[in-house]
């Protein structure tokens, strides 16, 4: 049975709630002294990073080792058909709103925005489909139909879920808290009292549904933040809000959309974008840094680092400044992904934007990822359809298709490897979804673990960054501040975390960062 209902667990109306967002920032009329900011790496982070710096007067120049930017958010164009390399889900759209609004514009400035409906089609491997609507009314009655008492179950989870995503946004998301002391505030302490901190989210969704795949509804969206059940606080019970309230839409173009505006919107403030170079080493100086790269040298007041730490400190700086390698090889990696990018002749009406296909146990699956890592004999994955949605990234008559199968970082994906597991992947959509692909595909390419640690560095071919374990979570990822002085990191390795809404605020925290540092202690306002 269903957890019985504790509180009223009203009837909530039956569209999505709207998402608010804080206020937009309180920018100083006073420039930061034509600070001199470079920053290493095109990715999420530090493109969001660099316009805010431009914003406040600085002088910024983004280097990016690869020919295009974006880091693993990026594109794939190849005869008529359009890919997202990485990211394709765009979630928390007030994130987005807050982060446009801090450079006084919005995302429609940039890019149009289709609401999706439904968010989501699932198929387990019993035979069993359902879709997700984009309305959580609806979503309680499907509850309801797989376990008495599981609709109000269901809507008892969403208002926690919505309290804990309220707390933690505003408490210790929005504003960072990079040391264990930031955690004593009183009121810190007074608001968070009732949120489940603590505890694996497996527990926590096993006190609320019995039937396995309603515990798998309210825990797939763990995939976003790099974690499994198991080993992932309780405290991320928030996603259930993200996914069923707050919508899931699709930026026209893809996800690369996304990351075009970010170039438009720091190309509109002054900064400079030097593609195709690699940063090779970070020096101090008297005064600033030293970036050394394969076309000459920038010298910087102060460096922002997009790249992960474990790069940085290990590659780019001296012995004294870099971590122990026993640190970087202690840590969890979110998982790596085995990818395939199809171009496929005709229409697929049997799969959504977003289709996800689970065996009803996933529980081997997540410990091949982080257990005892090896390749998934039974995976769960993903399979994203955008030309269902969007009929320009894709020739007539044929469908973009982007295959995501998550994995363990630092596996072996030899040639060999990756065509047996290609085929077993083939064979397992056309069992379970009732669409054989293999002999529809028009363009085909492929990315996994080899790929992501040449393309972005990764250490062991991560997909996405640290996980986010209980140990891997607030001051216990690395701080914004590194060292030496006048050295900063923003994106998935650091606060707030993992995902392309993470990022944005990221670059928020670094850039207050950097703005504190830069001025006389108590000059300026804050600056959000």
């Amino acid at each position: 049975m269903a957890r019985e209902s504790t509180g009223d667990a009203t009837a909530r109306d039956s569209g999505p709630t709207r998402e608010t967002t804080p206020d937009g920032p309180d920018l100083s009329d006073e420039p930061l002294a034509c600070e001199r900011v470079t920053v290493v790496g095109g990715g999420f982070g530090g493109l969001a990073t660099a316009p805010l710096l431009a914003e406040l007067g600085a002088d910024v120049t983004v280097v990016e080792q690869n020919e295009r930017l974006g880091g693993v958010a990026n594109r794939i164009e190849v005869e008529g058909f359009t890919f997202d390399t990485g990211p394709s889900w765009y979630l928390m759209p007030g994130v987005f709103e807050r982060y446009f609004e801090h450079l006084d514009r919005s995302p429609a400035d940039y890019y149009d925005l289709d609401r999706l409906d439904p968010h989501y089609r699932v198929f387990w491997k019993d035979g069993d489909r359902v879709d997700v609507p984009d309305d959580p009314a609806a979503v309680a009655d499907i509850f309801e139909s797989y376990e008495e008492g599981a609709g109000a179950a269901f809507r008892e989870y969403l208002d926690e879920a919505a309290f804990t995503y309220e707390v933690g946004m505003d408490r210790f998301v929005y504003e960072d808290r990079p040391r264990f002391r930031d955690f004593l505030d009183p009121d810190v302490a007074k608001s968070a009292r009732g949120i489940a901190l603590l505890g694996s989210m497996a527990d926590h969704a096993a006190d609320y549904f019995d039937d396995p795949k309603l515990r798998q509804l309210v825990q797939y969206t763990l995939v976003f933040l790099g974690g499994a059940p198991h080993n992932t606080p309780a405290l991320y019970n928030l996603m259930a809000h993200v996914d069923f309230e707050l919508g899931v839409f699709y930026p026209e173009g893809g996800i690369y959309s996304v990351v075009e505006a970010l170039v438009e919107l720091g190309r509109e403030r002054g900064v400079e974008f030097e593609t195709e170079t690699a940063v090779t080493a970070l020096e101090e100086r008297s005064r600033g840094l030293r970036v050394e790269t394969d076309a000459g040298a920038h010298r910087a007041d102060r460096v922002v680092c997009g790249a992960n730490p474990a790069h940085v400190q290990r590659d780019l700086l001296g012995p004294e400044y870099g971590r122990d390698d026993d640190y970087w090889a202690d840590r969890t990696y979110a998982p790596s992904a085995y990818m395939l990018y199809l171009g496929v002749e005709g229409e697929l009406p049997e799969l959504d934007h977003h289709t996800l296909v689970l065996p009803t146990d996933w529980d081997d699956h997540f410990e091949r990822i982080f257990d005892d890592p090896a390749w998934p004999e039974d995976p769960a994955y993903y399979v994203n359809v955008p030309s269902r949605t969007d009929e320009t990234i894709a020739p007539e008559g044929h469908e973009t298709v982007v295959v995501l199968v998550p994995i363990a970082a630092g596996l072996d994906d030899s040639l060999e490897r990756r065509e047996r597991f290609r085929e077993q992947v083939l064979g397992d959509i056309a069992a379970h979804t009732g669409v054989d692909l293999r002999d529809r595909i028009a363009v085909e390419r492929v990315a996994c673990v080899s790929e992501f640690a040449e393309w972005v560095d990764a250490p062991q071919g991560t997909a996405l960054g640290l996980a986010h374990t209980l140990r891997q979570t607030g001051p216990l990822r690395p701080s914004h501040r590194g060292d030496p002085d006048g050295l900063y990191y923003v994106g998935s390795y650091t606060t707030p975390g993992v995902g392309v809404p993470m990022c944005l605020i990221s670059a928020e925290h670094t850039a207050a960062a950097v703005r504190e540092d830069a001025t006389e202690p108590g000059r300026m306002p804050p600056l959000w």
